[in-house]
């Protein structure tokens, strides 16, 4: 406890990292009461007497899609649509940056190209939020009986405006967060929705618990869930290191034979972090906002409605795990350029021990992520799985979400990424750092290299 309140004070010392954390506490304040704003004249009663009556089904529906927004979905909020749309505009821009001539040169010119990716993908985000909200407001809002009486043409208008109006403004608050605060800020206001959601979650298993008389099954609940997170932290800290010798170092003018000094290319496992299943629920959420409430001439559930109606049914997991091996072999790709490492370790004099400089250390590093890959994307796709696995333990759907995919991902990876950051600021400054003396640590170990 003592070093807990000596590392929160050398965290209030430093006076750009103090003011970094006060910036993105009041910018996820302003998400956070955003979320809360009702849409003008919708009828708020209705619509809580509607959800309260829905099916078990309809509610998973209704959870997963407001994880993303912070529970501004169910609550029809002038944020209902949260921050997928960018999400899903990004995934198409990435797709199309492997597709496109222009799009690719577009990424090779640096940070210009990058500012003028952003642009296509905010206009991009506009054009799905124009598409999304009034598919949510036809297929959510109006079958709970919630839309105003006198509905209009122009409320119709306005009130879409208002959604892309919300939806821009969330993005708007995770790129500030990102450029002035700490942490990614997309991220970081998933990650916030999300934790959002866990008190009510956990009060209503333990009231559960309480009800039936199962105590320890609420006990082996919580155990099971901590054994979880402490195997995902491990997962995401996981490197494959392949070693690297440096023949010759500078000193002078001369160059000169060095000792084989000895460093490490760090290969992390899961080198695309929490983005593959994101993207996966984000491909998902589109025909999921879009079908709701869709049926045939018979009245009868669409397909799509079928096979997406319930977020713990067989064939949405299958559509799930193949998504997210999918993904994390696609993110990968863009995240690692074996190409580009290994002509850094040419100019710098490294190379791997039996592997010739170039091409042939190029390939070598390809295979060697390839490899590591597929266990990664299957352990993603092992946690995407959980929450269904727990949902048929018999553990309430709300509560069954934090057992794994998107909610227990982000929450981990957002958490251990703003540790990292904060570590970062401390330890430029010489001080202690917040995770000195654990195994789960934020900097690199003294024999790895970095740049790479």
């Amino acid at each position: 406890m003592k070093r807990l309140l000596t590392n929160l004070k050398n965290i209030w010392k430093v006076e750009e990292l103090r003011q970094r954390i006060l910036l993105t506490l009041g910018l996820v304040l302003a998400y956070r009461i955003g979320s809360f704003v009702i849409l003008p004249g919708i009828n708020y009663g209705a619509l809580e007497s509607a959800s309260a009556g829905s099916s078990d089904t309809q509610k998973g529906i209704e959870n997963l899609l407001s994880l993303f927004s912070g529970g501004g979905f169910t609550n029809a909020s002038i944020m209902a649509l949260g921050i997928m749309p960018y999400i899903s505009a990004s995934i198409i821009m990435q797709l199309l940056g492997m597709a496109v001539p222009a799009v690719q040169k577009l990424q090779n010119e640096g940070e210009s190209g990058r500012k003028v990716i952003n642009n296509y993908t905010r206009i991009l985000t506009i054009i799905i939020c124009a598409l999304q909200a009034p598919s949510y407001l036809k297929m959510y809002v109006a079958q709970k009986g919630a839309l105003p009486a006198d509905a209009s043409s122009i409320w119709w208008m306005q009130t879409i405006l208002i959604l892309v109006a919300g939806s821009m403004f969330a993005v708007w608050l995770g790129e500030r967060i990102t450029e002035k605060g700490l942490g990614n800020g997309i991220s970081l206001l998933i990650a916030v929705g999300i934790l959002s959601r866990l008190p009510g979650a956990f009060i209503a298993e333990v009231g559960k618990s309480f009800e039936g008389g199962n105590l320890i099954k609420l006990l082996l609940e919580v155990i099971i869930l901590m054994l979880i997170i402490l195997s995902v932290i491990l997962i995401i800290q996981g490197v494959r290191r392949i070693p690297l010798n440096t023949a010759k170092s500078v000193v002078g003018s001369r160059s000169v034979e060095s000792q084989q000094a000895r460093n490490y290319l760090p290969l992390k496992v899961n080198a695309s972090g929490v983005m593959p299943i994101i993207f996966a629920q984000a491909i998902l959420t589109i025909p999921m906002t879009i079908f709701l409430s869709a049926t045939d001439s018979k009245g009868e559930a669409g397909l799509v409605q079928r096979i997406l109606s319930d977020p713990y049914g067989l064939w949405y997991n299958v559509i799930l795990v193949v998504l997210i091996v999918v993904f994390t072999y696609f993110y990968t790709a863009i995240m690692i350029n074996p190409r580009k490492i290994a002509d850094d370790l040419k100019r710098s004099g490294g190379f791997i021990p039996g592997i010739r400089p170039g091409e042939d250390t190029a390939h070598y590093i390809d295979d060697r992520v390839t490899r590591i890959t597929f266990p990664g994307s299957l352990f993603l796709a092992a946690v995407a799985i959980v929450p269904s696995i727990a949902k048929l333990a018999g553990v309430n759907d709300a509560f069954a979400m934090f057992f794994g995919g998107t909610s227990l991902l982000i929450m981990v990876g957002v958490v251990l990424d703003t540790m990292q950051q904060i570590e970062t600021y401390l330890l430029n400054r010489h001080m202690d750092g917040l995770m000195e003396g654990t195994r789960v640590r934020g900097r690199r170990g003294p024999n790895e290299t970095s740049g790479f």
